[in-house]
């Protein structure tokens, strides 16, 4: 089967069936790649789900969005409030030789 051949006598149809906008057939794979970027999928995981054996490709879906900012944002203030409850890794080894 053609591109060409596909995209007039079965795809073209099926998004006009489905009421959907035109939309590219790789699209899908791109909106697909993107969404299991975005779940935190390593480059690793990426590259194995694209059948690709370099990091190049599967780091063209790791779009930064706002969302995505925004949650390691909320991450990295959990982490920093938790140490600075426990205090560092310095501060425990400061307290420990003053106890010796």
């Amino acid at each position: 089967m053609w591109n060409s051949n596909f995209n007039r006598r079965f795809w073209a149809k099926a998004l006009t069936k489905a009421g959907v906008p035109k939309v590219h057939f790789h699209d899908l794979r791109h909106t697909g790649k993107t969404l299991a970027a975005s779940t935190g999928a390593s480059l690793r995981e990426l590259m194995d789900r694209m059948g690709h054996s370099s990091t190049r490709a599967a780091i063209i879906y790791q779009h930064a969005t706002d969302e995505r900012r925004h949650q390691v944002a909320k991450q990295l203030d959990s982490l920093a409030r938790g140490q600075l409850k426990s205090g560092s890794g310095t501060q425990r080894a400061r307290k420990s030789s003053k106890a010796d």
